[in-house]
């Protein structure tokens, strides 16, 4: 457990941290416990939600073909699922923005084993619903080891029952912190993607997912680079 005295700085300590990245991540999660953050409490209530609404249940299983999708990237040009798969395998991380601190040590983590992901001749895909001019620094900490599309107005992943609204006492929470979805998303619904993982073949099949309505959870790399280098291709 780091001995920061703030987030700002257990942050920078964990995304260096030589551990699992679910390690990590309950790192973090304690320090928000440890420094009486609001965020922990409001985090359980809305996790507590999720559990009991079965958020995720009807995300694309193992087996079946993930739905198609067309999204705009940082040039603005509109990328396809079958565009993605003709290259290689894909690692589709669904994430809850560029201000997440849980989603940007998922994706330090991720760029960490960029190498070992192009050796399995696949490569990660990030989605999020912030507007692209948002992402710069989001490129720079992951060294653009990660392609971000930007799902506007969460559809996709509305499509796919991933999409979660956080709430007034959460909103109100974000909205005090500099957190303003409204902002970031160009809309005033205050949804959120649940963060999932999928490991997706070249065929469009779903290898493996990870799907946790605990949205302080992940998919470990392990679990990533053994999809990659036993399934298909």
């Amino acid at each position: 457990m780091t001995q920061a005295a703030t987030l700002a700085e257990a942050f920078s300590d964990i995304c260096l941290m030589d551990a699992p990245l679910n390690t990590r991540l309950a790192a973090y999660a304690s320090k928000l416990r440890e420094l009486n953050f609001p965020f922990s409490e409001a985090y359980d209530d809305l996790v507590a939600r999720l559990y009991a609404g079965e958020v995720g249940h009807d995300a694309p299983s193992v087996g079946t073909l993930m739905p198609s999708f067309m999204l705009p990237s940082r040039s603005g040009a509109l990328v396809s699922l079958e565009d993605l798969v003709a290259n290689g395998p894909l690692v589709i991380s669904f994430n809850r923005g560029h201000w997440c601190p849980f989603c940007k040590i998922e994706l330090s983590a991720i760029s960490e084993y960029h190498s070992e992901i192009e050796r399995a001749g696949a490569y990660a895909v990030s989605i999020m619903p912030d507007r692209q001019s948002l992402l710069g620094d989001l490129r720079a900490m992951t060294r653009d080891a990660i392609l971000i599309l930007t799902d506007i107005d969460n559809g996709y992943a509305l499509s796919l029952g991933l999409a979660m609204w956080v709430g007034e006492n959460l909103k109100s929470l974000m909205r005090g912190r500099g957190y303003h979805l409204d902002a970031f998303q160009g809309n005033d619904g205050w949804f959120l993607p649940l963060p999932a993982t999928f490991v997706v073949g070249r065929d469009s099949t779903v290898l493996a997912r990870f799907v946790d309505p605990d949205f302080r959870k992940r998919m470990e790399i392990d679990e990533i680079l053994a999809a990659l280098n036993t399934g298909p291709r």
